[in-house]
């Protein structure tokens, strides 16, 4: 597999504030990476580094380019989606096609205009009158017509109804994702992409706190749903965190075999989001 970012002892400072603090990272062709963290760990930053829009100490290398002196040509493979997309809205949809089209070598307007027509983003719109959700239609648009190797998505969907944020994240698997691109997602809404993730890695006041492939998390973490009487007996053996249920407590444990918990409840792969909390802290993620 082709690696497509590789990152050392990355570190970026502001003031006294280590906003990313020596993270190293690898990510390979036809990944879909989930970047979680509470807010304020780092990822934004983390991202505006491997798309050379902030300096950093330390070493990136992305697609082959170092994004500090090479962000021209990196950036005809990579494409980026924030949370504030910003769109020229005095432009019709068409005229932002149009340019699209004369600026940038690898955009393909009719995969553009084909995906349009499947919305209600008419051509002769003004992006002024689009509401958010179509603002970020057009912008997918725009990024699924350039055949770019590296997808950066900074919270792609904030602030969208749950309709517009599924058909979002389908329409990015099925008209977009394929084995050679690479799709890093930072969000928020952990619980909706989970099931497009090939590996995920959480971060917290700068730092990663892991970093594994889907796989790898469904062999080496568990949770346990204990109820009445095992719920001691649960506690009792270390575990990596826990929470409430009715009735009882889910515990997950890592490096230990569900065989041997199983005789004290249901056994289960926990969630992103609850194995998030459980390793980083629920005082961190809730203030």
């Amino acid at each position: 597999m082709d690696t497509i970012v590789t990152a050392s002892e990355v570190t970026r400072t502001f003031g006294q504030v280590r906003a990313v603090d020596h993270v190293d990272l690898e990510i390979g062709a036809g990944a879909v990476l989930g970047l979680i963290g509470p807010n304020g760990a780092g990822k934004t930053t983390l991202l505006r580094t491997l798309l050379g829009l902030t300096d950093f100490e330390g070493t990136i290398d992305v697609l082959g380019a170092d994004p500090r002196t090479e962000r021209a040509s990196l950036m005809e493979q990579v494409c980026f989606i924030a949370d504030t997309a910003v769109l020229p809205r005095w432009m019709r949809v068409d005229q932002l096609i149009d340019y699209v089209s004369g600026t940038h070598p690898r955009f393909d307007r009719e995969l553009a205009e084909n995906f349009l027509r499947t919305t209600e983003v008419t051509p002769k719109r003004r992006i002024r009158q689009l509401s958010k959700g179509m603002m970020v239609q057009l912008h997918l648009a725009l990024v699924m017509a350039i055949d770019a190797r590296l997808l950066v998505l900074d919270e792609p969907t904030l602030g969208l109804d749950i309709l517009f944020r599924k058909r979002f994240f389908e329409q990015l698997l099925n008209d977009y994702f394929d084995d050679e691109r690479t799709i890093i997602i930072s969000t928020h809404q952990v619980e909706e992409v989970q099931n497009i993730l090939t590996e995920v890695m959480f971060m917290n006041h700068g730092q990663v706190i892991l970093h594994k492939s889907m796989s790898a998390i469904e062999e080496e973490f568990v949770e346990l749903h204990a109820v009445g009487d095992a719920v001691a007996r649960a506690e009792g053996i270390p575990h990596v965190g826990k929470r409430s249920i009715l009735g009882g407590k889910a515990l997950i444990y890592e490096g230990i075999a569900a065989e041997s918990l199983a005789p004290l409840g249901e056994i289960r792969t926990p969630s992103v989001s609850d194995l998030f909390v459980a390793k980083v802290g629920w005082e961190t993620v809730h203030g």
